[in-house]
């Protein structure tokens, strides 16, 4: 088994030459998926959330990570607000209590939050109140979070790349190819 930050280089640098970005950020990413693999395999679901302008990139998530050409377990990964439809009344401390509430009831296995948008989308807040959430935020840079540019003319091109290595990271992982712990 390889560990995860040898194996993120080698991932990325097999990949066509799009993808040499992310070799510099590999050091903030490895940790960041590093949380979030190991969560899927102690059991956790995944809600994803998005701010408006990626939406279509939480339906490509949850449209490709069950993909049954992966030849892998299907895992919990859920839209939040799909689970929630009131999501974007959910504002003030004691909703998002409310929320988190009925959130520890429907998952007793536990949950995080996989945010994708920008930083000062009013659904952050839920996102920053769990510690372990996954955060791939824009134009802002907060702890434990992968920072991206929402004025590169190239971010959907890195949104579906970087889906690309979190799946391979997962998959890899699942398969025992990998090793987290270390």
């Amino acid at each position: 088994m390889q560990q995860l930050l040898k194996w993120t280089l080698d991932t990325i640098r097999e990949k066509e030459s799009a993808f040499s970005w992310m070799e510099e950020h590999r050091f903030a990413w490895a940790p960041l998926v590093n949380s979030a693999v190991s969560q899927i395999l102690e059991g956790k679901t995944v809600l994803v959330m998005t701010d408006e302008p990626r939406q279509w990139f939480a339906k490509y998530i949850l449209q490709k990570v069950n993909d049954f050409e992966k030849h892998r377990p299907l895992l919990p990964f859920y839209p939040l607000g799909g689970c929630f439809p009131n999501l974007h009344t959910v504002k003030g401390k004691e909703k998002i209590q409310l929320l988190e509430d009925m959130l520890d009831l429907s998952y007793p296995n536990g949950y995080y939050i996989w945010y994708i948008g920008k930083g000062d989308h009013s659904a952050t807040k839920i996102a920053y109140r769990n510690d372990d959430s996954f955060l791939w935020l824009m134009d802002e840079e907060a702890q434990n979070s992968f920072h991206l540019r929402s004025a590169d003319p190239l971010l959907d091109i890195k949104l579906l790349q970087l889906y690309r290595l979190f799946d391979e990271t997962l998959s890899a992982a699942l398969f025992g190819d990998l090793d987290l712990e270390s």
